[in-house]
């Protein structure tokens, strides 16, 4: 145990901490559907899918994704565009792809069955430190440390630790202290219970301090410093990026989707054409149907706007000026032409699926 680890545990009755969040975890907990059974494979999905991710969003996806895909052979066989498809909405889809790439290897490498030693899960693609706590601590019973942001929280009050949660040694000091404090009988409950306790009482604004069931363990409470906690500096505001897009038809009334690189911001997804607009420039509508005749020979023509789309990623926003118009000429290989009614096959970013919602909304479809 390290120095700084050791002073805050001075004074801190940890069998008592433990048996108030326990028994709190366990009358309180909500009946989600990840916590039926101690499936690894399922609660490793439903780890995936809450980052980032707010439990109510996740639960209809986790229903559909564990229909379609039941079992670790079933994702490790998936076509890849159908699980993006599969995907579609919950955004940051490098969390998938990276999930069936380390789901193929649990198949090839550990004969389908989820690793259960902490070294070995955690050298699967995708999988950092959180993922590897909260899914052996869940699943296999192993007293192994999750912290999330809700976790850091959490700890941050109880124990008035006023480091910088965005910081990466304030994690590993969190993950230090858990490490001291985990219930070696029931690290499942221990570890879900500081979740819960993270998303039901102990808030990000107004925590529920009243009702909580380690308020009598908790210093920033005793303090009346629960409501300046967790320290986190703010993140740089990301740069504006806007683009012309569109729903460009073809002479038969197709439309004409693009896909987007193998590598990089939305992989592999669709997109509706776009290009980005450069400052200075005057017209952006010309300057898109230029930009198209320069580069793929092909006539377009920009008959309407549609909508305005803004998007925010964690590093930057899009602002996507949408329009509807024609085309005329050779399309390039990284675009296609599809029946209206096959655009929902393919899958989108949040920015199309809107622009495509408000098109079918224009033509009363």
């Amino acid at each position: 145990m390290n120095e700084r680890v050791s002073v805050l545990l001075k004074n801190f009755n940890i069998e008592e901490f433990q048996k108030s969040l326990i028994e709190w975890f366990q009358e309180e907990k909500r009946n989600l559907p990840w916590r039926a059974d101690k499936d690894p494979y399922k609660i490793w999905v439903s780890e995936v899918m809450l980052q980032q991710t707010r439990v109510d969003t996740v639960i209809p996806y986790f229903y559909r994704f564990i229909e379609k895909y039941p079992n670790i052979e079933a994702l490790a066989n998936a076509d890849e565009q159908e699980l993006l498809k599969t995907w579609e909405g919950l955004g940051y889809y490098s969390r998938v792809k990276n999930l069936q790439a380390a789901v193929k290897e649990v198949q090839t490498q550990y004969g389908g069955v989820v690793p259960d030693e902490k070294k070995t899960f955690s050298k699967l693609k995708g999988v950092g430190p959180y993922t590897t706590g909260a899914v052996l601590s869940i699943a296999y019973n192993k007293p192994i440390p999750a912290v999330d942001g809700n976790v850091m929280r959490v700890l941050s009050r109880i124990f008035e630790i006023e480091d910088d949660i965005a910081k990466i040694r304030t994690r590993k000091l969190f993950e230090e202290l858990v490490e001291e404090i985990i219930s070696r009988e029931d690290p499942s409950s221990f570890n879900q219970g500081l979740m819960e306790l993270g998303a039901l009482i102990c808030k990000p604004t107004s925590p529920d301090c009243l009702l909580c069931p380690v308020r009598d363990h908790c210093r920033a409470f005793q303090h009346g410093t629960e409501t300046r906690l967790p320290v986190k500096s703010k993140q740089k505001k990301g740069r504006t990026v806007q683009y012309v897009a569109a729903i460009l038809l073809d002479e038969r009334g197709k439309v004409v989707i693009r896909k987007r690189p193998d590598e990089g911001l939305l992989a592999s997804l669709w997109e509706f054409p776009n290009e980005e607009v450069i400052s200075g420039k005057k017209n952006m509508i010309i300057d898109f149907e230029n930009e198209w005749l320069d580069k793929y020979g092909a006539n377009v023509d920009l008959l309407e706007p549609l909508c305005v789309v803004e998007h925010v990623f964690s590093h930057l926003t899009w602002k996507i000026h949408a329009f509807v118009g024609l085309v005329k000429g050779e399309l390039p290989q990284n675009m296609k032409v599809v029946a209206f009614e096959e655009v929902d096959e393919y899958p989108f970013p949040v920015p199309y699926q809107k622009m495509w919602k408000e098109y079918k909304k224009k033509i009363a479809i």
